[in-house]
């Protein structure tokens, strides 16, 4: 059978996509191309916001008018929450909850089986039907065991799953009810999968969870543990050291810029540290940390990263508001003192660190007093970008059973509003910080035009000529 994937929502859920795609390939079936017609469709939902709910019905909605002979199987966050909903949806013939995912590979095989003569589902006779709709979706709370994933799509950047689930349970978050408790495979397994992504050509690990931070209770180990171990993988076993304009062992010497005159002893003693780091981790491979919770992101796990063989000086770190009030209303576990100190920290040891922000608006209790004081903190921290979510009412969290004060929808539109274009001028700020700069980018296959893209260790996005031959390079640049 050809299928066909498509994945909303969060890194995570591509990590898996791409790994359920990888087997069902391995089981004889076929990824269908994009001028292909699919026998099958999987979704693979998200349901973080109503926007998000939106956008899955409206996919479904358009994958059955295209391909209406497709069999249409809904998965993800939101199959786990909605399966009643969406059964509902003109189209759709299998609902699978998150553990029941991990089952499409053995669904397709039967579905295979039972057509008559094997005809595939788009080749079937008018009037042809399957058997009633099916819905297996279980009680993800009760799960204990771990699907561990890597992403296989992309040569250059591959997701590494290392954590499942959330026990937070904050009052506007419906993620503990859609991926269950915190859970994560051993370091041993994880370290395995890095390996065989490494050999595969992947360039780039991103290590992605839940809640990564959370990483070890089910094994007893610890997160600080786990980087260590992916900070020593024998990559010279592994992959090949595809360095292009390969001056990095001089490049503490040759940093001065063409604005030298400009700058003080200081700056130029950051650049020669930043340089000096460049030439540690340029070779081989480099990791990436998703987003972690400012509770759990250490001293001891910046101090490392900044002093790591591989680890890129890139953060994403959840705040979610910066008023002291709201995060109580909100069940989160830190204040906005320790999140500007972690910022603090990684700017210290790091001072060229991308660090982006998750940030929500407009969630019950958010009172204009309490807007303002979160607005004022968020435009002095020296963050890199915001990551803006808009609130929106999820069914059966704690937050719509208190009595506070509703944000309404026009003012948390206004609201998001502004803290992108705080984000856009962050950013902005940030890459101008970095502009004439040595740097290692390393270039994706995607191209764009005339032109190539690839990010830098600390996350700026670049573009260049395209030149098949760099594609997963490692190349020194100047910004």
């Amino acid at each position: 059978m050809k299928v066909r994937f498509v994945t909303l929502g969060c890194k995570l859920n591509f990590a898996e996509s791409s790994a359920l795609g990888k087997e069902l390939l391995l089981r004889g079936h076929q990824r269908a191309s994009l001028n292909e017609v699919p026998d099958v469709c999987v979704v693979n939902t998200c349901s973080v916001t109503d926007a998000a709910d939106h956008k899955d019905r409206q996919t479904i909605n358009q994958l059955h008018r295209k391909y209406p002979n497709a069999i249409i199987i809904v998965t993800g966050c939101y199959a786990q929450l909605q399966p009643q909903q969406i059964a509902q949806i003109e189209g759709v013939d299998y609902v699978l909850g998150q553990n029941e995912k991990y089952s499409i590979t053995q669904l397709v095989n039967e579905l295979c089986d039972s057509l008559e003569d094997g005809v595939p589902p788009t080749e079937r006779p008018t009037g042809y039907s399957l058997e009633a709709q099916k819905i297996r979706v279980g009680n993800i709370r009760e799960v204990e065991e771990f699907h561990g994933v890597h992403s296989a799509d992309d040569r250059t950047r591959c997701f590494i799953k290392v954590q499942d689930g959330c026990n937070y349970f904050c009052t506007y978050c419906t993620i503990p009810y859609a991926r269950g408790k915190s859970r994560n495979p051993s370091i041993k397994e994880i370290v395995k999968d890095a390996q065989e992504a490494l050999k595969q050509g992947a360039k780039e690990l991103i290590i992605t969870g839940v809640n990564i931070g959370d990483f070890g209770r089910s094994t007893g180990e610890s997160f600080i543990e786990l980087l260590r171990a992916l900070d020593s993988l024998e990559a010279e076993k592994t992959t090949q050291s595809d360095l292009i304009n390969d001056n990095i062992d001089n490049i503490a010497l040759e940093s001065t810029p063409s604005s030298a005159t400009q700058e003080n002893e200081n700056d130029l003693g950051e650049r020669r540290e930043g340089d000096e780091a460049m030439r540690r981790k340029a070779r081989g491979y480099r990791v990436r940390i998703s987003s972690c919770e400012p509770n759990l992101l250490t001293d001891e796990i910046i101090d490392f990263v900044a002093q790591s063989k591989h680890f890129a000086p890139h953060f994403h770190i959840p705040l979610q508001s910066g008023s002291n009030e709201v995060l109580k209303i909100m069940g989160r576990r830190y204040t906005r003192e320790l999140f500007a100190d972690r910022v603090r920290h990684i700017r210290e040891v790091m001072p060229h660190a991308f660090i982006g922000v998750d940030c929500m608006v407009g969630v019950r209790g958010e009172t204009e007093e309490y807007w303002e004081d979160y607005l004022r903190f968020i435009k002095e921290l020296d963050v890199s970008q915001l990551h803006v979510f808009t609130y929106s009412e999820r069914a059966n969290t704690r937050m719509l059973e208190m009595d506070l004060y509703v944000v309404p929808k026009s003012e948390r539109q206004r609201r998001s509003k502004i803290l992108h274009e705080v984000s856009e001028e962050k950013t902005k700020a940030f890459y101008a910080k970095h502009a004439g700069r040595k740097a290692v980018v390393l270039w994706e296959s995607k191209k764009e035009g005339e032109q190539m893209s690839g990010f830098t260790e600390n996350y700026i996005k670049v573009y260049g000529p395209y030149d098949k031959a760099k594609i997963n390079c490692f190349e020194v640049i100047r910004r």
